[in-house]
């Protein structure tokens, strides 16, 4: 089996049939950029570990983030010896001769390709100060990257969304210029992974022509990738074709979206680089790469269907909303016994509703078995995927894909023999462990040394690594991977950890579970576990967990204790910002 294909069922398990579009995290190592030292992540302890499940043998397969340029430049093919002193009439290479005897050499076509515009590609310098997940009330140390991007129309400059995660601040170098000028981030797309920019300085706006975006290539259509990779400090160019167009991972985003895999290196550093054809035309934003010891040159680009929708999503609200879903996970309808049991006729095509997210909007008017013929009027095959070129078939996640936030869709089904039509809205997706934060600090509360904070996978991988999938606590990998949210507002909370002290002597080894009760009453959110705690005035405290354990503290003295734990680990606070609100 190829490396790619381990790793696709590997993200995807039960989810890969799930029109929502999005997977669970990728387990690997996403290099956005040039190579600079990070902060190491928290180590895990060894009652974290323990919980985990026992580490599996896989393939090593990394996704890096990266892009390059390629120069247009003018071929020629090779011709006959000449003398030194030579011109170009017409397209022929005529020898300067200093005798008529001597023979003109033979005349060669030249091939002329349209020369890209490398002047709008520039380097993006990065500070980042990344979330300390583990340690919730502090910053990491901050680290800087470099990666590339691209002038567009407006006054704009488009890059990755992880080149510039978590910027405390953003420089941006042209092509020849000595000087780095200060930018403003507009717009993150994490789903996506495209990054919206601009400068306020007029000087760098000056002799700067915008690229211009083209359609969407075809198979074996030549790509020219341009971007600052590592390696060197000036501009570098790679150039392939175009392999493969289908429903891609986004590592960062955790989604799956239109993407295109070309065969030019891509390397670190390259991350937000445009991808032209031979028409000088922006067809792609260089984001990631296949890097395995079975595998070579498989860069991923991010297409123009991708890069227009953000920036029209951008221009109609004022911000970025994200890529609509639809909140159900869905069964292929290939086996013909499976299709009568359904009621199918032998003309329907379609594919059978699993599971429906309980605050997704369709799961007003779609059940569970019903079978999706058709979305917008376009059907639905047995095997979900829908047409796409002529010859080609794409999974139909991608017509939801193409629609907005907020927008409708007309939705046919078949329930019990009987076809039925709804409108759909869509919306984005509620996961009750999220992929992402936003860019937000994370949240926490502490009350007699217990740190209580609300599950993610920044968080998970903050506190397990990358093998996070594997190391993890067993019930907590179950709720991320098949869990959904009941509410908008659901989150998962744990025991992140507790910091020793008087007051709870023998809950010291109480790591990341789960509080399921306080008080026999649910713990719905952080938010609301801190209000209860906060409003306590039983004698006792009483907290119920996972795996049947149970933590009591008496009221009074729980709440005394919590100011001098604070002092004594520096803590400037009980809970976070967003929780005194």
């Amino acid at each position: 089996m190829k490396p790619s294909q381990k790793r696709a069922r590997k993200l995807k398990q039960q989810s890969a049939e799930n029109a929502t579009g999005e997977v669970k995290e990728a387990s690997v190592t996403h290099l956005n950029e040039s190579p600079s030292p990070e902060p190491p992540e928290t180590n895990p302890s060894p009652s974290r570990l323990n919980r985990g499940r026992g580490k599996k043998r896989r393939l090593n397969v990394n996704i890096q983030s990266e892009t390059t340029e390629q120069r247009g430049v003018v071929s020629q093919r090779p011709s006959l010896p000449h003398h030194h002193h030579s011109d170009c009439n017409n397209g022929m290479a005529v020898s300067a001769a200093t005798s008529e005897s001597t023979p003109a050499a033979p005349s060669w076509e030249t091939v002329v390709k349209v020369v890209p515009s490398m002047d709008a590609v520039v380097k993006v310098f990065c500070v980042h100060t990344d979330p300390n997940f583990s340690l919730p009330w502090q910053m990491k140390r901050q680290y800087s990257s470099g990666s590339s991007g691209f002038i567009i129309g407006g006054r704009r400059v488009l890059t990755n969304a992880h080149s510039v995660e978590h910027h405390t601040q953003v420089k941006l170098k042209k092509r020849g210029s000595d000087t780095k000028y200060l930018a403003t981030v507009l717009a993150i797309g994490t789903e996506c992974d495209i990054a919206l920019l601009t400068v306020p300085d007029d000087e760098f706006w000056e002799g700067v022509s915008p690229v211009e975006f083209g359609d969407l290539p075809a198979l074996q259509d030549a790509v020219t990738v341009v971007g600052y990779p590592i390696g060197g400090d000036t501009i570098s160019v790679t150039s392939g074709v175009v392999s493969r167009m289908e429903i891609l991972s986004y590592v960062h985003g955790s989604t799956e979206l239109l993407g295109l895999q070309i065969d030019a290196a891509i390397n670190s550093g390259n991350s937000g680089g445009p991808a032209f054809n031979d028409k000088g035309k922006c067809v792609g934003i260089a984001f990631q790469s296949l890097k395995h010891e079975d595998a070579e040159n498989i860069g991923y680009v991010i297409p123009t269907p991708v890069i227009g929708h953000f920036i029209q999503d951008y221009e109609k609200h004022n911000k970025y909303t994200g890529f609509p879903v639809i909140g159900i996970e869905w069964q292929k309808m290939e086996n013909p016994d499976l299709r009568k049991k359904m009621g199918m006729e032998s003309h329907q095509k379609g594919v059978r509703i699993r599971r429906i997210e309980p605050t997704a909007p369709e799961s007003q008017v779609l059940k569970p078995s019903d079978i999706i013929l058709s979305f917008d009027g376009v059907n639905i095959a047995n095997d979900g995927t829908v047409p796409f070129r002529h010859g080609e078939r794409i999974g139909f996640s991608y017509l939801i894909s193409q629609k907005y936030t907020g927008d409708s869709a007309r939705v046919k089904i078949l329930r019990n023999k009987e076809i039925l039509e709804f409108n759909v809205k869509l919306a984005i997706h509620k996961k009750l462990i999220p992929a992402h934060i936003c860019g937000k600090p994370p949240s926490y509360f502490i009350v007699a040394g217990f740190v209580f904070t609300s599950v993610s996978v920044p968080y998970l991988r903050s506190e397990y690594g990358k093998e996070y999938d594997f190391d993890a606590p067993v019930k907590l990998l179950e709720k991320h991977l098949h869990a959904m949210a009941q509410s908008v507002d659901e989150q998962l909370v744990v025991v992140s950890q507790v910091l020793v002290s008087d007051i709870n002597i023998g809950y010291e080894e109480i790591v990341n579970t789960q509080v399921l009760a306080f008080n026999g009453k649910p713990v719905k959110n952080l938010k609301c576990l801190a209000e209860m705690v906060e409003n306590c005035e039983d004698e006792y405290m009483e907290f119920n967990l996972d795996y049947h354990q149970i933590v009591v503290l008496q009221t009074k003295t729980a709440k005394e204790a919590t100011l001098d734990i604070l002092t004594t680990h520096c803590i400037p606070s009980a809970m976070s910002d967003d929780l005194k609100t």
